[in-house]
């Protein structure tokens, strides 16, 4: 346990998402529990995590993110590991939400030098319909970007993913090539 990675979670506490300032100490070894010693509140230490709250080994939860990563059905865990399926599929939201949370904070934040994005859309099935997903690559980094999904393959579209990777990085010049795009492309975003 290392509280000088540890931040408080208390939103009304002045010292609220600063880390390694030493106002942080432990409370608990056994139970893994943090305090703020500016608010007196404490926390665990998977506190605004994915495995927050878990009442299954950690090591259990990362195998079924894992399998379900790689396209493994729900039903398939479910009946190798004896779980829930409200349980697999929470998982698998609080997780997604961990990692939107991290690309929102590290990405997203317009710190990421881009000298050359790659931005390709694929047409995707879905129940009812048909879907278009645009999604942007750094090729020198090989960082994904983010993505867009639309029904029309169109200006919306190409926009939207523009203005994705504007907001990941400053972008100095661009040179927007497509493969057949019908519409007119938009001007560049200031």
């Amino acid at each position: 346990m290392n509280p000088q990675k540890q931040f408080c979670h208390n939103q009304n506490c002045w010292a609220y998402g600063r880390k390694g300032e030493g106002h942080i100490v432990i409370h608990s070894h056994k139970e893994k529990r943090y305090r703020c010693k500016r608010c007196g509140r404490t926390f665990s230490q998977t506190k605004g995590t994915a495995l927050y709250r878990l009442h299954k080994p950690q090591e259990l939860v990362f195998v079924v993110l894992t399998l379900l990563a790689y396209g493994s059905p729900t039903q398939a865990i479910v009946a190798a590991f004896g779980l829930d399926e409200r349980t697999v599929s929470r998982w698998q939201r609080e997780a997604g939400s961990q990692c939107q949370r991290v690309h929102e904070h590290l990405v997203e934040a317009g710190n990421v030098e881009l000298s050359q994005v790659q931005a390709d859309e694929l047409r995707v099935r879905v129940v009812g319909g048909i879907m278009w997903l645009a999604s942007a690559l750094e090729v020198k980094s090989r960082l994904w970007l983010g993505g867009v999904v639309r029904v029309h393959r169109d200006r919306q579209l190409i926009r939207a993913l523009l203005w994705r990777i504007k907001e990941c990085g400053s972008v100095a010049q661009i040179l927007l090539c497509t493969d057949g795009l019908g519409c007119v492309m938009p001007s560049r975003p200031s």
